[in-house]
């Protein structure tokens, strides 16, 4: 099978001649590493490197976005992933001024603005100040409802939106499975939103409906590029479960998990969620009723654990299987260990693609990503 078989097939439900592979995503320091050379991949450093860019001019920026283009296609084929991440975080906001080698100014002096620093070591990049701004308040969350309503009609996506995934479908061909996007849906983690889910549930849930009838049109856009897994989801969980109830959850998302999986079905594509932390609590809405194909970000550490992911929602394809946490701080030993097990339950249950389920985080030691990648290709 080509790699693309192989992910089509899972996803169907059909054997495979291999467990299916992946990795949701790479710091720069270990793209790079693979790569042999600086690599411009990654999360928060992108964004850096991108207001370094257009701060530096049209002529940079362009240099930017064909070298981030080119060397996230090309480490996933280096990696021979059977399902590739085809695009990394973006910051095109034009800097005001530079403060120093790392930091950035945005806005107006006189108006809104804030300020942004890069650590190198952690490869964020953080707000460190900005202008004073009042809290809002719940009569501010009615105005962005209101406002997310009015632009659901005129918004009328189409594969042009989407230039780095045409690339990806174009460098990749049939080899590799490609995922489209634009169908995330999450309450907003800010202090008001969640005072909101408990005082005016009503707001929150016209502002998920409208965010999901919007994201709803994606489907098509993506079906026309050939996409087929949608990646989508929202953070709303840590380790000690949902950041909200589970009855807010049924009363305010699940709705718009319903209306975006209605949409992704239409257009003969997969809904696949996405979310960090126990999801044990509201498991019943999020995989059996809200009609998700898929999910991704499996924190094992969590106790999201594949073998009863698969007993109980034997209609889900799950991605995951290996902790971000295990490959930053366990031993060469250890992640082999969990490489292992992932893939004994891939075998033996199917429509699981293994790999590391968040991100490969810059501080994760390149004998254990490597014992991973080893790990991976030859047991699977």
């Amino acid at each position: 099978m080509t790699s693309k078989e192989r992910v089509v097939a899972t996803f169907e439900g059909r054997p495979t001649d291999k467990v299916p592979i992946y990795c949701a995503g790479l710091s720069s320091r270990i793209a790079s590493h693979v790569l042999g050379r600086e690599a411009y991949v990654g999360h928060a450093i992108q964004q850096f490197r991108e207001s370094l860019a257009l701060w530096q001019g049209e002529e940079a920026h362009q240099e930017f976005v064909e070298r981030t283009r080119r060397d996230v296609l090309e480490v996933s084929e280096k990696l021979d992933l059977d399902l590739v991440r085809p695009v990394y975080w973006r910051y095109p906001v034009k800097p005001t001024k530079r403060l120093n080698e790392h930091t950035f100014f945005y806005g107006e002096e006189d108006g809104d603005w804030w300020v942004m620093r890069f650590d190198p070591d952690t490869e964020l990049y953080q707000e460190t100040d900005r202008s004073p701004r009042p809290e809002p308040t719940l009569e501010d969350i009615e105005r962005r409802v209101e406002a997310v309503e009015a632009g659901v009609d005129s918004y009328q996506p189409s594969p042009d939106n989407y230039p780095d995934l045409q690339a990806a479908v174009e460098y990749y061909g049939e080899r590799r499975a490609v995922p489209g996007t634009g169908v995330g849906v999450a309450v907003p983690r800010e202090r008001v939103w969640l005072e909101a889910m408990v005082l005016r549930p009503d707001l929150v849930r016209r502002y998920l409906v409208a965010c999901a009838r919007r994201n709803a049109k994606n489907p098509k856009a993506m079906a026309q590029m050939g996409l087929q897994y949608l990646f989508g989801g929202g953070d709303f969980a840590g380790k000690n479960g949902p950041l909200y109830s589970p009855k807010s959850f049924h009363e305010c998302m699940l709705p718009a998990l319903q209306i975006i999986s209605e949409g992704c079905h239409e257009h003969g594509c997969k809904h696949l969620f996405a979310s960090d932390g126990d999801l044990w609590p509201v498991a019943e809405d999020l995989f059996g009723n809200s009609g998700v194909d898929g999910f991704y970000e499996i924190d094992r550490r969590a106790g999201m654990d594949l073998a009863r992911l698969r007993d109980e929602y034997p209609h889900l394809v799950l991605l995951g299987g290996v902790a971000s946490e295990t490959l930053h701080t366990g031993t060469r030993e250890e992640v082999v260990e969990e490489v292992l097990s992932a893939l004994a339950v891939a075998k033996e249950r199917g429509q699981i693609i293994v790999g590391c389920s968040n991100q490969v985080v810059p501080p994760t030691p390149v004998e254990n990503f490597e014992a991973m990648m080893q790990a991976l290709h030859e047991n699977r």
